[in-house]
């Protein structure tokens, strides 16, 4: 399994790339492959502000559905409109066009609490 070095992970299998004060959020390739085919992602409008840990969204497989966690506290300012029309580009490319939303990360503190891959390899048992 693959956890890029330059990603933040959250315990809710999130992830963060930081570029500034903007976060980009996706979920992790681990998460993906436990959920399977992804058929529908419900992602919040730009402008709405969340709570790290708290749910921001949720995606739907076959079989489940599942909550989305904010890896850190922030406002929404785009999510990644190729979803509505292609909801597996989360299955085929977690960490790059499956990423979900773009944040103005709120407290950057909030960074140090989330894990790097190794520690994130080490919560998944890969």
């Amino acid at each position: 399994m693959n956890f890029t070095a330059d990603l933040f992970y959250s315990k809710e299998h999130t992830w963060l790339r930081i570029d500034g004060n903007t976060g980009t959020i996706g979920i992790t390739e681990f998460a993906q492959s436990e959920l399977g085919e992804i058929v529908y992602a419900d992602l919040p409008n730009i402008d709405y502000s969340f709570e790290q840990d708290k749910v921001f969204g949720s995606i739907e497989a076959i079989k489940t559905v599942s909550d989305l966690f904010m890896p850190v506290s922030g406002k929404v300012i785009a999510t990644n409109k190729k979803l509505l029309q292609d909801p597996t580009l989360i299955n085929s490319d977690p960490y790059g066009e499956g990423w979900m939303m773009k944040i103005e990360i709120a407290n950057t503190a909030e960074i140090n609490t989330l894990l790097n891959a190794a520690a994130y390899n080490k919560l998944t048992g890969n």
